[in-house]
């Protein structure tokens, strides 16, 4: 079955969907973009409805990746660390498996993820969640101390403001990951906003 995906306008290019099924397949779905064509590969047994569900699910994740490709976060977080004076990171990547969270920080080993859902958003809101993860190297928690931090991006109540009306009205907070079980649908989640 192949069906062709229009992606989003500032998108590069659409692709077009190749659904294999598989005998060897048992439980997971698998996707793979190779030049313009999306190869979901999905267990033999599956229903119609279940493999619809499942190309909807990997075409759109695979969109955003799109996105993100466009940014580098580490040039992005360490201009931004820079310009407030925060504490650099050691390690900046995008967290495809970040559902509930907007990003996350392990202060123990510099590490910051950022959900993927951010790339299709304005920048603003993009560097405030960064900052945010930026504040959470010096200070592990929400203390007023953590807050003064992050206030020194000057856009950080707009952004707030945007990502929690955001967060009520996302339709894509039900993605999950390229190699998703399809039985139990289920991804651990991480800390942070």
């Amino acid at each position: 079955m192949t069906l062709d995906v229009t992606n989003d306008a500032s998108a590069a290019e659409p692709f077009t969907v190749e659904v294999v099924r598989s005998k060897r397949r048992k439980r997971t779905v698998g996707a793979q973009l190779v030049g313009g064509v999306l190869r979901v590969t999905v267990p033999s047994w599956m229903s119609r409805s279940e493999e619809d569900h499942w190309v909807e699910t990997m075409s759109r994740r695979y969109r955003r990746s799109q996105f993100t490709e466009r940014i580098d976060l580490t040039e992005r977080a360490h201009l931004l660390a820079r310009r407030y004076d925060l504490k650099h990171p050691t390690e900046v990547r995008w967290g495809g498996e970040m559902r509930s969270r907007w990003g996350s920080c392990t202060p123990a080993t510099g590490t910051i993820r950022i959900s993927d859902r951010l790339a299709r958003l304005p920048g603003w809101v993009l560097d405030y969640v960064l900052v945010h993860e930026l504040a959470h190297l010096s200070v592990a928690n929400h203390s007023p101390a953590f807050w003064e931090l992050t206030h020194r991006y000057p856009k950080a109540e707009r952004a707030i403001g945007y990502l929690m009306a955001k967060s009520l009205d996302d339709p894509e907070d039900d993605d999950l990951d390229v190699a998703a079980d399809v039985e139990t649908g289920t991804l651990a989640e991480t800390d942070g906003i």
